[in-house]
């Protein structure tokens, strides 16, 4: 699918629901570096109303769901005070976004102007458990099996790095899967046969099963079960005090 097609697909969007997008971008399998060739395009947006939208005492939907394309094109999005409301949350699914690999559109200087505000808002507990219960669940369909989906392998293994990134840095999970492959200490022959499974996956479809692999299976335990036992002694965020409620009056004046 063309990123152009794309592009029309969310200016469409933006005008029939008389919004201003202020960004889009990949999230998911293209964006985490390991898509197969059947992956679906999942598009999300940040966007805004004007101002007299926010002026109202009842409360109004802050999202859009929609699939297009006979579900090849999948768009949702969350309005910016809804993102905002999100970001002190220290919300993994939005801190993903703001570094997508992959961005459709950005209103200029948005990204520029969000991700110290992000940074300041993370907080590493809120982060692991974010990752670990997503983890868990993911493995839960593959821990033990002979044979998995190697899409929910990759699920259980990026969710594990997350949180092991999470545990060694201090920081962000990385969106882009290799970043962490790379960065991260990993055993070489965990991180050869990762390669090689990437590799595999770029040729199959969506719905290829694979054999499980011991030596997969008991690194995810290992990283998960680490995980459980550090999450009790992690902090919030860094800063107590974040101006959001600035940024998001800057927002609404400046675009």
């Amino acid at each position: 699918m063309e990123a152009s097609f794309i592009r029309e697909a969310i200016a469409k969007i933006e005008s029939e629901r008389d919004f201003k997008v202020l960004y889009a971008c990949e999230t998911g399998s293209r964006a985490w570096g390991f898509p197969s060739p059947d992956s679906d395009y999942d598009v999300r947006i940040i966007y805004k109303h004007q101002k007299d939208w926010y002026l109202s005492l009842s409360d109004k939907k802050d999202t859009i769901d929609l699939m297009l394309e006979d579900g090849d094109l999948d768009i949702t999005g969350w309005d910016i005070k809804k993102s905002l409301q999100l970001m002190w949350k220290s919300n993994g699914p939005l801190l993903e976004r703001l570094q997508s690999p992959i961005v459709y559109f950005e209103a200029e200087g948005f990204l520029d102007l969000c991700k110290p505000y992000a940074e300041q808002c993370f907080a590493p507990v809120a982060s692991m458990y974010h990752y670990l219960n997503m983890g868990k669940k993911s493995f839960e369909d593959v821990e033990g099996q002979q044979e998995v989906k190697l899409k929910k392998l990759f699920y259980a293994l990026r969710a594990a790095f997350s949180c092991k990134w999470i545990m060694d840095k201090g920081t962000t999970p990385p969106i882009v899967f290799h970043t962490m492959l790379n960065e991260l200490e990993i055993a070489p022959s965990i991180k050869s046969r990762i390669l090689e499974l990437i590799e595999l996956k770029s040729h199959q479809n969506e719905s290829y099963v694979h054999p499980m692999e011991s030596e997969l299976n008991d690194f995810i335990k290992a990283i998960f079960d680490q995980s459980s036992v550090v999450s009790l002694s992690l902090k919030g965020r860094k800063e107590k005090q974040v101006d959001l409620d600035g940024l998001f009056l800057q927002i609404l004046n400046r675009y």
